[in-house]
C-alpha cells in the first residue's frame, strides 16, 4: 500500500497541487482480499472487546498533511487488534482520475492488522494516539459487527466528500449509530471556517495552501458548526476527548475511557521526511509579485517603444485560458463542494483562448483589438471588488489580475489612435 502511494504522489505533483483539497486522508487499497472477509461475526456478546478511535498526526507528503482517523477493534483472541480505515481507495478502479476530478470518487473501508497499519506512521515519525471508547459490551459488540459488515466487498464502498463524508466523519458516524443514547460534544467559543482549518494543516506548505485557494470558492469561508469541524482528524480527536454519552434518565458517561500514545513521535524521521520533499524556493505571493513587476517593466518598455511584443500576449493569454478551463470545468461539472462559488473565474477563464489568435494578428499589424477594452473593464471591476467579495483568494490572483490589466492598458495606450 504505502510504496505504491509514495510512487503515485511523486509522479502526480501537478494533479496533487490542484486536486489536493479533494484527496485528504487517503490511502491506496491493496489488491489482496480484505482481512475482514476471513473474520466471522460473533452473535454472542464479548465483554473483552475494546474499541478505540485512532488519530495519526500529519506527515510531509501532499496526501499526509491532514492526518488520519481510523478505528481499532481488539479482543481476547486478538489483543493487537484490527484497524478499520475509511480512507482507502482503489487507484486501479475504472476511470479513477476522471471520476476523481468530477467529485464522483468512491472510497472504501479497509481492515488490516495494527502492525501493518502502523508501518507508514513509524517510517515517517508521526505519532499515533488511541482513545479507548467507554462502551458497554452491547455497544462494543454492535460496533464491531457493524464495522465487519461495512468492510465486506459488497458494502465497503462509499462516495467520498472532503467535508461531509470522509474517513474521519465516517468513523464518527458509525460510533454514534452504535451507542445507546446520543453523544454530546463540547461547544467552542471560537468559530472556524473550512478554509481556516485547512490553513492550520497547511502551515509551512504554501504551495499546498495555494492549491486549496485556487479551487475552493467562497462557500468554505462561511462560519461552520462544531460538528462541521469534525471533518478534520485532530479536531475530532479533541471533541471526542471531552464528549459525553447521554443514555437517558440523566445518565451520562464519558465517551473516552482512557487515552494513550501508541506510536511516539520521532523528530529525526520527521526531519528526514521533510528534507526529502522538494521545496520550491519562492512562495506563491513572492512569485506572483515578481512576475507582476517584470510584466510591468515590460509594459513600460513597450509603451516607450510604441510596439507590443505579441509573443508575450500569446503566452499569457494561453496560460490564462488553460487555467480558466480548469476552474470553469470544476465549477460547472464537478460535484466537489465549494468549487462552484469561486469568484476567481473573473480572472482565470477560457475567454482569452477565443481571442488569442485575433490579438496576436492585431499586434503584428499594430492595430487595436476590442478584446483589451473588454479585459480592462472586467479586471478593473474585479480589483475594485477584491476587498469586498467574501472569499479568501489565492495569493497569486491579485498580482495576476494586475499583470493582465497592465497588458490591456499598454495595448490601449500604444494603439490609442
Amino acid at each position: 500500500m504505502r510504496p505504491f502511494m509514495r510512487h503515485f504522489s511523486r509522479h502526480s505533483v501537478l494533479l496533487a497541487l490542484f486536486l489536493l483539497p479533494f484527496s485528504l486522508f487517503a490511502q491506496v487499497a491493496e489488491s489482496a482480499r480484505p482481512l475482514s472477509d476471513s473474520i466471522p461475526a460473533k452473535p454472542a456478546l464479548d465483554s473483552t472487546i475494546t474499541i478505540s478511535l485512532i488519530t495519526c498526526s500529519p506527515g510531509q507528503e501532499t496526501y499526509e498533511l491532514y492526518g488520519h482517523t481510523a478505528i481499532r477493534v481488539s479482543d481476547s483472541s486478538n489483543p493487537t487488534g484490527i484497524v478499520y480505515n475509511y480512507g482507502a481507495f482503489d487507484f486501479n478502479a475504472p476511470h479513477f482520475i476522471w471520476r476523481f476530478v468530477l467529485g464522483e470518487c468512491d472510497y472504501l473501508l479497509w481492515a488490516e492488522p495494527l502492525e501493518i497499519f502502523a508501518i507508514q506512521y513509524i517510517d515517517r515519525g508521526s505519532w499515533v494516539r488511541e482513545q479507548v471508547l467507554n462502551l458497554t459490551p452491547e455497544e462494543a459488540t454492535r460496533l464491531r459487527d457493524s464495522l465487519r459488515t461495512e468492510s465486506r466487498p459488497e458494502n465497503r464502498v462509499y462516495r467520498y466528500n472532503i467535508f461531509r463524508n470522509n474517513c474521519t466523519t465516517r468513523a464518527r458516524d458509525i460510533i454514534e449509530e452504535c451507542v445507546d443514547g446520543r453523544i454530546i460534544y463540547p461547544m467552542r467559543h471560537r468559530r472556524n471556517t473550512f478554509r481556516s482549518i485547512l490553513y492550520q494543516y497547511t502551515e509551512g506548505h504554501p504551495w499546498a495552501r495555494e492549491g486549496n485557494d485556487l479551487l475552493l470558492g467562497s462557500d468554505v469561508d462561511t462560519l461552520i458548526t462544531e460538528r462541521d469541524e469534525m471533518f478534520a482528524p485532530l479536531y475530532l480527536m479533541q471533541y471526542v476527548d471531552s464528549a459525553m454519552i447521554d443514555a437517558g434518565r440523566t445518565h451520562y458517561r464519558n465517551l473516552v475511557r482512557e487515552s494513550r500514545i501508541l506510536i511516539q513521535p520521532d523528530e529525526t524521521r520527521q526531519q528526514a521526511s521533510a528534507d526529502a520533499q522538494p521545496d520550491f524556493p519562492l512562495s506563491p505571493r513572492v512569485l506572483g509579485w515578481i512576475v507582476f513587476a517584470l510584466g510591468l517593466c515590460l509594459a513600460a518598455y513597450e509603451a516607450w517603444r510604441r510596439r507590443i511584443c505579441w509573443g508575450v500576449d500569446l503566452v499569457f493569454m494561453t496560460l490564462q485560458g488553460l487555467a480558466g478551463i480548469l476552474l470553469c470545468f470544476m465549477a460547472l461539472f464537478s460535484v466537489h463542494p465549494a468549487v462552484a462559488s469561486n469568484w476567481q473565474v473573473w480572472v482565470l477563464n477560457p475567454i482569452p483562448l477565443f481571442f488569442v489568435y485575433a490579438v496576436v494578428q492585431s499586434d503584428r499589424a499594430r492595430q487595436r483589438n476590442v478584446y483589451h477594452t473588454f479585459a480592462a473593464a472586467v479586471l478593473i471591476a474585479f480589483i475594485i471588488l477584491y476587498f469586498i467579495i467574501p472569499q479568501k483568494f489565492s495569493e497569486l490572483i491579485l498580482p495576476m489580475a494586475l499583470l493582465l490589466l497592465s497588458r490591456a492598458v499598454v495595448h490601449l495606450f500604444v494603439y490609442r489612435k
